[in-house]
C-alpha cells in the first residue's frame, strides 16, 4: 500500500502527527507544509504548556490521558526536564474574596470565559490541614481558603482548609499529577526527530491546489515555495489539514466546489513571559506551578512558572481579533500587554508598582475553537470534498485535527498518535468516537 501523506500545518499537531505516522511508515512519504516563514509562530510556541491528565469532559478523557501519559514518557525518554523543561507541577485557583466552589462541566470555562480551573471542579470536599506546597514567588494575603486536590490513579480527593482572617479573603486550589513544558523547545524537538528521520518539511510553502487522476480521486498536491515562487507537485494520496485556525481557509482554497466548512473558530490570547524579583536561585530546584486567578481588570489570568526562573501569564482573550493571513503577521495589542503588566506586578512583584519585572517575550498566539469546546479528530467524508474522491480501503482520505482550543499542548502528542493511527486505518490508542463529525 502507497501511503504518500502530507500535512497542512507544522504546529506541535503536524509534527505529533508526522512524529508518530515515521516510526512504522517511510518518513520520505511524509510531507510537513507550512507557509509562515518562523516556524511554531503562533500557539505552538506562545502557549503556556500546562499539561493535565484529567481536565476534560468524557468525550476527551481518554485523549487526554493518553496524550499526559505520551507527554510523560517521551520526556523520560529523551531527557525532556533538559531538553524542553518537562516538569511536574502544582496548580493553584487564586480567587479574591469567599467565593463556593463552583460545580461546572469541563468545557463550560470556555464557553463562559472562565479560567479553565473550573475543568476540576465538581469535587467532594473534606476539612484537612497541608501547607508547603504554595510558590514563594506569589503574592498572596492572610485570610486564605486553601482547596487541594490530589489524585491517585483515577480518584480524586478534595482537601479544604480555611484561615480566618480579617484582612482581604482568598481561595487557593492546589492540584498534583500537573506537569508543565515550554511547547517551543517541544514542537523544535519533535520536529528535529521527524526531519533526522527523514520526514520532508517544505517550509516557507503553500498548498494552492490538488490534482486527481482519472478516477477523480486525490492523486497529488502542488506545494507553492514562498521563498522561490516555484511549484512542486507532491504524490499525495492522504491528505491531513492541521493548520488550526487557518483550517477552515486552508480546506476551501483547496476544495473549491465544496460546501462543506471546518467548524472552528479564532479564540486569540496574548501573554508575556517575565522574570520577577521574588524568584530567587534557591527555588530553582522547586516544583513548577501553574496559578489560575481572577483580576480586577475582569479576566481570568493563568500563570505558569519555569525552570530556570520564567514565568509565562495569560489569559487575556478575544474572539475579536483578525485571523492574519500568516501567523507572522500578527499585530500586538499594547494595551493588552499593559494590562498583563499590570497583574504580573500584582501578583509577582515585590509591590503592587514593582517596576522590577523584566519583560523576555510578548507573545500572541491564535487557538482554534469550536461551539462545542471539543477538537475535531476525524476523517472527511467524500462527499464533502465537492467532487473529489479519495482512494479506498484506508489508502486515501483527508483528514482533519483541529479546535483544541487552549488544550493544544496539552492533546497535542495523543492527538499526533491517535492521528496516525486514523490516517494509517489502525487501532487507535484512544476512544475518539465522539470527536468526529
Amino acid at each position: 500500500m502507497v501511503d504518500n501523506t502530507v500535512i497542512l500545518g507544522a504546529g506541535i499537531i503536524g509534527v505529533a502527527t508526522a512524529y508518530y505516522l515515521s516510526s512504522s511508515q517511510n518518513p520520505k512519504s511524509i510531507h510537513l507544509v507550512e507557509p509562515s516563514p518562523k516556524l511554531f509562530a503562533s500557539a505552538s510556541g506562545n502557549a503556556g504548556g500546562f499539561l493535565a491528565a484529567d481536565w476534560f469532559t468524557s468525550s476527551v478523557a481518554e485523549l487526554g490521558r493518553l496524550s499526559f501519559d505520551e507527554h510523560r514518557r517521551i520526556a523520560e525518554e529523551f531527557n525532556g526536564r533538559e531538553k524542553w523543561g518537562y516538569s511536574r507541577s502544582t496548580s493553584i485557583s487564586l480567587s479574591p474574596g469567599r467565593e463556593s466552589q463552583r460545580a461546572t462541566r469541563a468545557d463550560d470555562w470556555l464557553r463562559q470565559g472562565e479560567s479553565r480551573e473550573f475543568a476540576a471542579s465538581a469535587r467532594d470536599n473534606e476539612q484537612v490541614g497541608g501547607d508547603g506546597w504554595e510558590p514563594d514567588w506569589l503574592r498572596n494575603g492572610e485570610g486564605d481558603t486553601m482547596e487541594m486536590i490530589s489524585e491517585e490513579d483515577n480518584t480524586a480527593q478534595v482537601w479544604v482548609r480555611t484561615i480566618i482572617a480579617p484582612s482581604s479573603s482568598t481561595t487557593l486550589m492546589a492540584l498534583t499529577l500537573r506537569t508543565t513544558s515550554d511547547p517551543f523547545r517541544l514542537s523544535q524537538f519533535l520536529l528535529e526527530r521527524c526531519l533526522e528521520r527523514g520526514v520532508q518539511l517544505h517550509h516557507p510553502a503553500k498548498a494552492i491546489s490538488i490534482g486527481k487522476d482519472v478516477r477523480d480521486e486525490l492523486a497529488s498536491i502542488c506545494i507553492l515555495d514562498t521563498t522561490t515562487n516555484t511549484e512542486t507537485d507532491i504524490p499525495c494520496f492522504k491528505l491531513l489539514i492541521a493548520a488550526g485556525v487557518w483550517s477552515p481557509r486552508v480546506f476551501s482554497d483547496l476544495f473549491t466546489t465544496s460546501e462543506f466548512c471546518v467548524p472552528a473558530q479564532s479564540l486569540a490570547g496574548h501573554s508575556l513571559v517575565v522574570k520577577s524579583p521574588r524568584w530567587t536561585s534557591t527555588m530553582e530546584g522547586k516544583s513548577c506551578h501553574a496559578i489560575f486567578t481572577r483580576d480586577p481588570q475582569g479576566y481570568s489570568p493563568e500563570v505558569f512558572s519555569r525552570l530556570g526562573g520564567e514565568i509565562y501569564i495569560a489569559g487575556l482573550n478575544s474572539d475579536a481579533i483578525p485571523v492574519p493571513e500568516l501567523a507572522t503577521a500578527s499585530t500586538i495589542n499594547e494595551n493588552a500587554i499593559i494590562a498583563l503588566l499590570a497583574t504580573s506586578r500584582r501578583l509577582l512583584g515585590r509591590s503592587h508598582d514593582d517596576a522590577e519585572i523584566e519583560i523576555l517575550r510578548k507573545g500572541l498566539c491564535f487557538r482554534p475553537v469550536t461551539k462545542k469546546g471539543t477538537p475535531i479528530l476525524s476523517k472527511i467524508a467524500d462527499q464533502s470534498l465537492g467532487g473529489v474522491n479519495t482512494r479506498p480501503d484506508g489508502e486515501g482520505g483527508v483528514f482533519l485535527a483541529a479546535g483544541h482550543g487552549p488544550w493544544g499542548i496539552t492533546l497535542g502528542l495523543g492527538t499526533g498518535k491517535v492521528m496516525a493511527g486514523i490516517i494509517q486505518g489502525k487501532t487507535v490508542s484512544a476512544d475518539v468516537s465522539r470527536l468526529s463529525f
